[in-house]
């Protein structure tokens, strides 16, 4: 089996466990198999010869990440009687984040096209510490500051939830 072919199924069953993620109705299972596309996406960033940022995605998402989801799973105490109700608000906001998540797949789909036509470099050091530190916090920057006022919205907002919990039992 050639590495073209390998990377091929890798993507499938990345795919497929993704969207297992989508399907699955129980949110414990959701989590294990977001776990497993951690897994599979580290696989595939092996094939790319990037073995750090596989390690990393390893230690930091399907360690630590997947941890804190399932913490706030059981701290929310997710059932069906305790479901928020869907106004049409919530459901247009819901539309307006999918259409804008659509927009910027396609956008990010035409760079990636055009950057695979360009000439790729086939040193050894393509996945390094260095080179990777170098384009993140030169060209990807805004995007690194982004997600890391994301993460911090996304504590915030677990603490936040945790306490009105809380306050609505004593």
């Amino acid at each position: 089996m050639n590495l073209e072919t390998f990377a091929i199924i890798m993507g499938g069953l990345t795919i497929g466990s993704a969207l297992m993620v989508i399907i699955s109705k129980n949110p414990v299972k959701s989590v294990l198999f977001l776990v497993l596309t951690f897994f599979f996406i580290s696989g595939n960033y092996i094939l790319m010869n990037a073995q750090f940022i596989a390690a990393v995605n390893i230690i930091v998402y399907a360690g630590a990440i997947m941890v804190l989801f399932l913490f706030v799973l059981m701290l929310l105490n997710l059932s069906k009687e305790n479901e928020p109700k869907n106004s049409v608000f919530v459901k247009f906001a819901a539309l307006v984040a999918g259409g804008i998540l659509f927009i910027v797949l396609i956008a990010a789909l035409k760079d990636g096209l055009v950057i695979a036509a360009a000439t790729v470099d086939q040193s050894d050091n393509i996945g390094l510490v260095e080179n990777l530190g170098q384009i993140l916090f030169t060209k990807y920057v805004l995007p690194f500051e982004i997600s890391s006022v994301l993460f911090i919205a996304a504590m915030v907002g677990a603490v936040l939830l945790g306490k009105r919990e809380k306050q609505l039992i004593d």
